[in-house]
């Protein structure tokens, strides 16, 4: 069996639980931790999460994050100017684009579709390097789960603290990590 097919059968024991309906938002979100290498080894088997979920008795609504920028950008009139001095954009990604990435994935947390029961997953999430934190969406949208939030991370998780690609600078998160190596460092 490969690394996805692993993660996948120790997500399912996870989500097959009996799920706790008193947890924070930050202790309802799941961390799916694999090296960033297969990346595209699990975009090719993410329906082996989703049919995990469904097994376990549970609805599935998949956010994907990979485009958020182009489309965020697509919506700024004056994008033009950016091109020509990106430095100008840093304040823009800091406040707008954190709010707009948040408002994708609060909108799929919130759906008429979704009740206690959904397991509301998020891949993509590689693309937001560089213009903003993945910290910083989760605890803006952390009220808003009703069921999980499932993160496909791509890097590592040691010592309770996640790095997105393998980043210097990790942060540490109240979510239930699962790895291929019970909390060691991803190879």
């Amino acid at each position: 069996m490969g690394r996805i097919e692993d993660l996948a059968t120790q997500y399912y024991n996870h989500i097959a639980a009996p799920w706790p309906r008193n947890l924070a938002g930050e202790q309802r979100t799941i961390f799916i931790v694999y090296p960033k290498h297969d990346e595209r080894r699990l975009r090719a088997r993410i329906e082996l999460f989703e049919m995990a979920t469904i097994r376990a008795g549970h609805k599935w609504k998949v956010v994907d994050l990979t485009k958020t920028f182009a489309r965020w950008m697509a919506g700024i009139e004056y994008k033009d100017i950016y091109f020509e001095a990106p430095d100008d954009l840093k304040m823009r990604l800091r406040s707008d684009f954190l709010k707009f990435v948040a408002g994708e994935i609060r909108q799929a947390l919130t759906g008429e579709d979704v009740d206690a029961d959904t397991v509301v997953a998020v891949y993509g999430v590689a693309s937001l390097n560089g213009f903003t934190k993945v910290s910083l969406v989760l605890n803006e949208v952390s009220r808003e789960i009703r069921g999980r939030l499932l993160l496909f991370f791509p890097g590592t998780y040691e010592n309770n603290n996640y790095r997105l690609l393998d980043a210097r600078d990790g942060w540490s998160y109240l979510a239930i990590p699962i790895t291929l190596y019970n909390g060691v460092r991803d190879a």
